[in-house]
């Protein structure tokens, strides 16, 4: 009797994280869902009106827009990680000073997205900022004024969340370098075999669980992102940085749209889980497959 309590004993103590779960998370999705097939505004309308919200989603300037923005803005993001791994690469020689640096790349991760957005708005501003400073130095020519144009609005937002994240992903690389075995190191010096074959055919190769780690907290922040928007641009100018995550939240508060915001929230998961579920199950097949 005492066996058989002490295997239930666990299922019972986490019973109820695992209710909640469901009820909450996989009820609020399923709920959304729902309304995303409803004409609800600023109230939910349980009758359902079929694919009517997706139909008019994929004919709205603003949401295709906005899915073309979430491209750029993953693709100029992977520099996050290029970048975090190239700083993980040069702290793991042990350089001088190496707990400075550290300091110094993993600082913005105490900086919330909304202050990173204001300090980069700040730094883009041309009375204020980085422009403001290279006309004081003779330099009249210059412009930094990126958020300005419809053209540059998307560089200036991705450059402000490198800036923000690089320091976390060089956490997360640093870290899978100390887990490789140091006899790779010391056996490609014997051999003298250059450093940036080694990085390249074999260190690479090996922390490849790494990157997909990287690269799938990266889609998950991508698919999500809205301080930082708002924070620096509020989707302007004209609309030319606006993000699904704004658009959603703008068609609910602003526009009173509840089942157009629930189509595009839709949109929004089946995106995150054509890009995280491919990622996780060939993480965990690689895992299974190196245990064995």
């Amino acid at each position: 009797m005492g066996i058989r309590w002490s295997r239930v004993t666990p299922h019972l103590a986490v019973a109820p994280a695992a209710l909640m779960t469901l009820v909450f998370f996989i009820g609020a999705i399923a709920w959304t869902v729902y309304l995303s097939f409803t004409a609800s505004r600023r109230f939910p309308d349980y009758e359902l009106v079929g694919w009517k919200q997706y139909w008019r989603l994929f004919h709205d300037a603003s949401w295709l827009l906005s899915l073309q923005n979430l491209v750029i803005f993953a693709i100029g993001s992977l520099f996050s990680i290029i970048l975090g791994f190239i700083l993980a690469a040069m702290i793991d020689k042990e350089v001088h000073g190496e707990g400075i640096f550290r300091t110094i790349f993993l600082y913005p991760l105490a900086i919330s997205l909304i202050v990173t957005g204001l300090v980069w708005r700040w730094l883009f501003n041309p009375g204020l900022g980085v422009e403001n400073v290279l006309h004081s130095l003779g330099w009249q020519s210059a412009s930094f004024n990126w958020l300005a144009s419809q053209d540059t609005v998307m560089f200036g937002v991705i450059l402000a969340a490198v800036w923000q994240s690089t320091g976390f992903f060089m956490a997360l690389m640093l870290s899978g370098l100390k887990s490789i075995n140091t006899e790779i190191w010391q056996a490609a010096r014997l051999d003298g075999v250059p450093f940036w074959r080694l990085y390249i055919e074999v260190i690479i190769p090996m922390m490849k669980l790494t990157f997909f780690t990287c690269i799938i907290l990266l889609c998950i922040g991508v698919v999500k992102a809205y301080d930082i928007i708002v924070a620096m641009t509020n989707a302007g100018p004209g609309g030319a940085s606006i993000m699904p995550a704004y658009f959603v939240i703008d068609a609910y508060w602003q526009k009173q749209n509840l089942g157009y915001a629930s189509a595009g929230a839709t949109i929004m998961l089946l995106t995150t889980l054509v890009l995280f579920l491919p990622l996780v199950l060939v993480t965990v097949w690689r895992q299974k497959r190196s245990a064995t």
